[in-house]
C-alpha cells in the first residue's frame, strides 16, 4: 500500500531555500553597506562644501577669513555622528589660508577613503584615497 504524496516541503527543499537566500544575503549586504557609507561620504563632502562656502562670503565681507567656524553652522544632511568638521585657519598672516577637514566617526571610521580634506583653493583630498576615488563617489 502506498502512502499518498503529502502537500509539504521536504528537507530537502527547504535547504536549497535556505542555502540560496544565505547566498543572496552575502552579496547584497556589503553592497547596501557600501551605498549606505557612500552617501554619508556625500553628506560629508556637502558639510565641507557649504562651510567653504559660508568662509568665502565672510571673506568677501570682511577682507579677511574668520579665524572658526559659527557654532550655529550645520550643514543640511547632519552627518555629525559620521563626521566631523575641523577648521584648520592661518588668517592673519601672510597667506591667509584655511582646511577645512571632515574626520571620521562612528560607523563610518574604518571607510575606504578615509578623512576629507578642502583647502581655500578648492582642493578636495582624501586622505586614503586620491581625489578622484572618493570626491566623484
Amino acid at each position: 500500500m502506498r502512502r499518498p504524496p503529502s502537500p509539504g516541503f521536504t528537507l530537502i527543499e527547504l535547504m536549497i531555500v535556505v542555502a540560496v537566500i544565505v547566498i543572496l544575503g552575502t552579496v547584497a549586504v556589503p553592497s547596501y553597506n557600501e551605498y549606505i557609507r557612500a552617501v554619508h561620504r556625500a553628506d560629508a563632502r556637502a558639510g565641507l562644501l557649504q562651510a567653504q562656502q559660508w568662509l568665502e562670503r565672510a571673506a568677501t565681507a570682511n577682507g579677511t577669513y574668520p579665524t572658526e567656524l559659527p557654532a550655529d553652522l550645520t550643514w543640511a544632511h547632519d552627518s555629525s555622528k559620521r563626521y566631523t568638521i575641523d577648521f584648520l585657519s592661518t588668517s592673519g598672516h601672510d597667506d591667509d589660508t584655511y582646511t577645512l577637514i571632515a574626520t571620521r566617526r562612528g560607523s563610518q571610521f574604518g571607510d575606504r577613503c578615509g578623512d576629507f580634506t578642502l583647502t581655500h583653493t578648492g582642493l578636495g583630498l582624501g586622505v586614503n584615497t586620491t581625489a578622484v576615488e572618493c570626491w566623484g563617489r
